[in-house]
């Protein structure tokens, strides 16, 4: 890509052919490039589209020659690929399972015709594990995404293969979603910026999981975080539910003064869970941190009922509406949750939605009250080994709930979908073995300028931009 480096940030290669150092024609091909050397070891990209892939970014590199640099779109001629739980117009989407047929789709997510609007090239698709309920990129039909940085562990999920694909420099940016912390957990296990917008944020066709399951992207700064944020928030007429509109880009927020900030250290993990020591390392680095830069640190707990629990299982389960799969060929697990949503009536799951809105209402007083933000690990255990989960679900380890690896790595995100705060995980931090470990930060709710200018403040504070995995 000319001068551009294979970890270039999106902004940066988006400068480079606005300002025709490289074309889009050769960003692509180095993208293309590097898919071919490293995907056979990540398994993160399991289907392409090379030849219409090439069709946009001829169309891109002719628009250059033709348009004023500042007439272009924000990221023209920027490769992403699409996770494959999104529709794409014309593309198959398979939910990453056997159950689905190859047909192509008759039309596109929100965040889809955003993207092709900014400019992206839209470029293949990402692995997810069947349907999206586990937090690791493993499904029959693909197979296992590994971690870039160790190639025996997984790169989480759902959102694994995206962030497993940017991680290991196919991509700058990776299209992604978040119903339980399937944006945040893959980045903290690849290193990587990963945000979980407020709900209502960034409009969707339908507000799934309760409007619980978000739409977004992982990537390896915050500035490109904020950019792309801009690209895709809304708000949107035809959405049942709209986040307020922010007063300014948030691409402006970051690098500015968030001001003196009350911070909650959150050190222990909800259900008595046990946390891994490097993940409390993580959280207090970060605190620290936060403390040098003029702001209050006090500690904070986070109590998560058995009700909840049952209330947001109901809620998930139920999101299995919207497929038209042959549910014979689906994997163990998946069936099961199908069974346990057909047998909760609707009496049952409205209750659920009830004790879930209670929840969050208990949940977000105390941002303004107690602290302005939350800062706790990402997840309470270290990345699993890659395999162990979909092995642990298909064995039927769950013993009908989630399995304990998944129990583990969710614990302190999905609690955050349901309330629907702004959360963002950061890669502050990395374990003796150079394993990434990501830290959490929960802003209140429509607050992602706050988080924004929070999140970028730490980030100068810890960098992680010069960090590489050995693959």
């Amino acid at each position: 890509m000319g001068d551009i480096h294979t970890y270039a940030t999106a902004r940066q290669i988006a400068a480079a052919i606005r300002s025709r150092q490289v074309s889009p024609v050769e960003v692509l091909d180095a993208c293309l490039a590097r898919i071919d050397a490293v995907n056979g070891q990540v398994n993160a990209v399991i289907w392409r589209n090379d030849e219409q892939a090439r069709e946009a970014a001829k169309a891109a590199a002719d628009a250059v020659v033709r348009v004023e640099p500042d007439e272009l779109p924000p990221f023209h001629g920027v490769p992403i690929p699409i996770k494959d739980l999104t529709p794409v117009a014309g593309w198959p989407v398979t939910y990453g399972s056997w159950a689905v047929p190859d047909k192509p789709s008759d039309e596109s997510e929100l965040i889809v015709a955003a993207f092709r609007k900014g400019g992206f090239v839209l470029t293949g698709r990402t692995n997810t594990p069947e349907f999206g309920p586990i937090t690791a990129a493993e499904n029959d039909r693909y197979g296992i995404s590994r971690n870039p940085w160790n190639l025996d562990r997984t790169p989480g999920g759902s959102s694994g293969g995206a962030a497993a694909a940017t991680a290991a420099g196919m991509f700058a940016v990776a299209h992604a979603n978040d119903g339980g912390g399937s944006i945040r957990i893959p980045a903290s296990c690849c290193g990587l910026v990963g945000l979980k917008v407020s709900r209502g944020r960034v409009p969707t066709l339908v507000n799934s999981w309760e409007g619980g399951a978000v739409e977004g992207v992982v990537t390896r700064d915050v500035a490109d975080t904020a950019a792309i944020l801009d690209l895709t928030c809304g708000p949107d007429r035809g959405q049942w539910y709209n986040a307020p509109a922010p007063d300014r880009p948030f691409l402006a927020e970051v690098g500015a003064e968030p001001g003196r900030l009350r911070i909650g250290l959150l050190e222990q993990a909800p259900f008595g869970l046990p946390m891994d020591p490097v993940c409390v390392a993580a959280a207090r680095e970060a605190a620290s941190a936060f403390e040098r830069l003029g702001h209050t640190v006090a500690p904070a707990s986070l109590d998560v009922s058995d009700e909840f629990l049952q209330a947001f299982l109901n809620v998930v389960n139920s999101g299995l509406a919207d497929y038209d799969a042959d549910w014979d060929r689906v994997e163990p697990h998946i069936r099961a949750n199908r069974a346990a949503a057909q047998s909760v009536d609707s009496l049952t799951y409205v209750r659920s939605v009830h004790e879930l809105q209670r929840f969050s209402r208990r949940l977000v007083a105390r941002w303004g009250s107690e602290f302005d933000i939350l800062v706790s690990p990402t997840m309470t255990i270290e990345p699993p080994r890659a395999g162990e989960i979909l092995a642990a679900v298909h064995s039927g380890a769950d013993g009908g709930g989630p399995a304990l690896q998944v129990f583990q790595m969710a614990a302190l995100t999905s609690g955050f979908n349901m309330s629907g705060q702004p959360a963002i995980s950061l890669p502050t931090h990395q374990s003796a073995a150079g394993i990434p470990i990501g830290v959490q930060l929960v802003a209140g709710p429509w607050e992602e300028a706050t988080l924004l200018r929070a999140a970028s403040q730490l980030e100068a504070a810890l960098p992680w931009a010069d960090r590489r995995p050995p693959l």
